[in-house]
C-alpha cells in the first residue's frame, strides 16, 4: 500500500528560497519515491484567514502553480491543484466543526499569535483554520504530512478530529503523522527568525536575478569578521548556514577557520554565495520563462489537478454524509 501524502504552500506570493529548501525539495523527493502517492496543493483559501488583497491573491494562486512546475513537480506523477477549486474541503471542515469545541480552537497557540498580530481581524475563518487544515488532509485520507514542528499543534487537531469522527460516526479516517523530508529550517537574511514573505528583506525569491541576490545579501548583518568563537546565532551564523546549503560543509568549515584566524572578508563571501545561489535558481527561472509563454498549458494543469483532487475528495465527503445521516 502506498502512503498518501498531502503538502501545500500558502498563496502569499511567488516562492522564495525558504519555500524551495524547506518544502519543495522535500516534495520532489516524495514525488520520486514509489512508496508515496503525492498531492501538492496551493493553499489559496488559507490566505483569506489574514488580511489580503483580492487581485494579488488571484495572481498569487496561479504564480505558485507555475513555481511548482518550474521546480520540477510533475502533474503526471502528482496531483497539483488549488485548494479553492475543491469545494469538498470546505464542506468537510463544516462537518468537522460538529465534533470540536470553540474552547479548543481558541486555546491553540497559533490562533493567539495571529490575533496579536491582527487584532482587528480575529475572524471565524482564522479560528477555524485548523479545521480547514484537518479537512485538507483527511478529505484525501492522507496518512503522512511533511510539515515543520511549528505545525504539530494543528496536526494534533487533525488527529483528534479523525478520532472523534471515527468514534461518533464510524468513519475510517487515518491519524496522520508528521514526518521530515530533506528540507528544513531556512534562516532569514535579517539575522533572526526564518525566511518569510512577511518580513521585509528576509527572503530571496526564486525569480531573483544575480544582481537582486547580491543586493539582498549585501544588507545581511555581519560583524568584524573574526573572533575566538564562531557565532551560533544572528547574521553571521545565518550566512554560514547559507554557505553550507549552497556551497557545502567544506566551504563553511573553511570560513569558520578564517573567522578564528585571519578573518572573513564578507564582501567576497557574499559575492561567492550569490553566485552559488543563482546557479541553483537559473534553471528554475529558465523553466518558468517557458511556462509563462504557455498559459494554456498552465490552465490545463490547474483544470486537470482540480478534477483529480475532486474525484478523491467527493468520495470521502459522500462517505461522511452517509455516516452522519445527511445522505
Amino acid at each position: 500500500m502506498k502512503h498518501r501524502v498531502l503538502s501545500g504552500i500558502r498563496a502569499t506570493g511567488r516562492l522564495h528560497l525558504g519555500n524551495y529548501l524547506g518544502a519543495v525539495k522535500g516534495m520532489l523527493e516524495l514525488q520520486a519515491d514509489p512508496d508515496y502517492e503525492t498531492l501538492f496543493m496551493v493553499a489559496d483559501a488559507h490566505a483569506v484567514t489574514t488580511p489580503f488583497e483580492i487581485e494579488q491573491l488571484r495572481k498569487n494562486r496561479r504564480e505558485v502553480i507555475i513555481d511548482y512546475l518550474s521546480c520540477g513537480l510533475d502533474p503526471v506523477k502528482s496531483v497539483i491543484f488549488q485548494q479553492a477549486e475543491v469545494s469538498q474541503h470546505f464542506e468537510l471542515a463544516f462537518y468537522f466543526s460538529a465534533v470540536m469545541t470553540i474552547a479548543k480552537m481558541q486555546h491553540l497557540p497559533t490562533f493567539k499569535d495571529k490575533v496579536k498580530q491582527y487584532p482587528e481581524h480575529a475572524t471565524m475563518a482564522l479560528l477555524n483554520y485548523p479545521l480547514l487544515m484537518a479537512a485538507d488532509i483527511l478529505v484525501y485520507k492522507a496518512d503522512s504530512v511533511p510539515v515543520g514542528i511549528d505545525q504539530e499543534p494543528h496536526l494534533e487537531v487533525t488527529r483528534e478530529v479523525a478520532r472523534r469522527m471515527n468514534q461518533e460516526y464510524g468513519t475510517d479516517f487515518p491519524e496522520p503523522k508528521r514526518f521530515a523530508t530533506t528540507g528544513g529550517y531556512v534562516p532569514s537574511l535579517v539575522g533572526e527568525g526564518k525566511m518569510s514573505k512577511s518580513v521585509e528583506g528576509s527572503f530571496i525569491n526564486l525569480t531573483d536575478s544575480l544582481e537582486e541576490i547580491q543586493k539582498a545579501l549585501s544588507t545581511a548583518p555581519t560583524d568584524s569578521g573574526k573572533g575566538a568563537t564562531v557565532p551560533t546565532e544572528g547574521g553571521v551564523a545565518n550566512l554560514l548556514k547559507f554557505v553550507e546549503l549552497f556551497q557545502g560543509m567544506e566551504r563553511r568549515q573553511a570560513y569558520e577557520q578564517l573567522y578564528q584566524g585571519d578573518g572573513i572578508r564578507y564582501k567576497q563571501l557574499k559575492d561567492e554565495l550569490a553566485a552559488a545561489i543563482f546557479a541553483v535558481l537559473e534553471p528554475i527561472q529558465k523553466q518558468r520563462a517557458e511556462l509563462e509563454a504557455k498559459p494554456g498549458y498552465v490552465d490545463q494543469v490547474i483544470k486537470d489537478g482540480a478534477e483529480k483532487a475532486r474525484a478523491i475528495a467527493k468520495q470521502t465527503v459522500d462517505e461522511v454524509r452517509q455516516k452522519m445521516g445527511l445522505k
